[in-house]
């Protein structure tokens, strides 16, 4: 009788993990047998998790990262390599909203929004790249969060859109600079999500618009054609298969998960 071959186990690096998308995506990998090494800005928010998913039997280590400090960067991809290994997963998930009317937008905001969502998954890929585990390995996978506003823009959200667009043009030319090395990079797009970035946002348009957030939360929901939002578990569970075997053939995409929302 043939022995199965078991299928190898993965060391993913998530940032934004206690959280929305992020902690969806953490407990995807980690209950399908991944070591997850999860990042947020808050320890205290990393060490429930941690303790949380360990108490569950799940291999799981975490720190504090701002990914907007290339310091914090750096040392927290040498702790995860020092715990773990490797790293063969890379999930930039961190991300922040923004916007207003774009008269009068200040430049901390753009700057700051800009820094967080484009600049941070910048940083973090070529932090993990440069310390040459997946190239050294043939096997990787490099997964953005985007959003379907990065393709179709966002009505008083032009930090936010303008930083998503740079997300999915930056996977774009990192997926096709990497094809052939056994590293595929790609993008998820999401559209409305239920996290508690939604219900911030949701709060900001209402107050823009003088309504209740539940007069928002009708006109967003009215925009989708499956009539509702998407889960966090639906957004990870395109995460999880774009980081598995059966998305090999799959690199430098930028993938809807929205309910129809977006339609390119």
């Amino acid at each position: 009788m043939t022995e199965q071959r078991q299928p190898e186990r993965h060391v993913a690096f998530v940032t934004g993990a206690t959280s929305g998308i992020g902690l969806a995506v953490t407990e995807t990998l980690t209950e399908r047998g991944c070591a997850v090494f999860g990042v947020a800005r808050s320890e205290e928010d990393v060490r429930a998790l941690v303790k949380r998913l360990r108490g569950e039997g799940r291999e799981v280590a975490g720190g504090v990262c701002d990914v907007t400090s290339p310091e914090q960067i750096r040392a927290a991809v040498r702790t995860a390599v020092e715990e773990f290994g490797r790293i063969d997963i890379l999930v930039n998930n961190a991300g922040r909203g923004g916007g207003g009317v774009t008269a009068e937008i200040p430049d901390t905001m753009w700057d700051d929004v800009i820094e967080t969502n484009l600049n941070g998954t910048f940083r973090v890929t070529r932090e993990v790249l440069g310390s040459g585990l997946m190239r050294d390995g043939g096997w990787g996978r490099v997964i953005n969060i985007a959003s379907t506003g990065g393709k179709q823009g966002v009505e008083l959200a032009a930090p936010y859109s303008a930083s998503k667009a740079g997300v999915i043009g930056f996977t774009k030319a990192v997926g096709k600079e990497l094809a052939g090395t056994g590293i595929t990079v790609n993008a998820v797009c999401p559209g409305y999500v239920e996290t508690r970035m939604a219900r911030n946002v949701r709060r900001g348009y209402a107050g823009h618009y003088g309504v209740p957030e539940e007069e928002i939360m009708r006109r967003f929901t009215a925009k989708i054609p499956l009539g509702r939002y998407t889960t966090a578990q639906e957004v990870a569970s395109l995460v999880d298969y774009l980081a598995s075997e059966h998305a090999a053939a799959v690199t430098a995409q930028a993938l809807n998960v929205c309910g129809g929302l977006g339609s390119f």
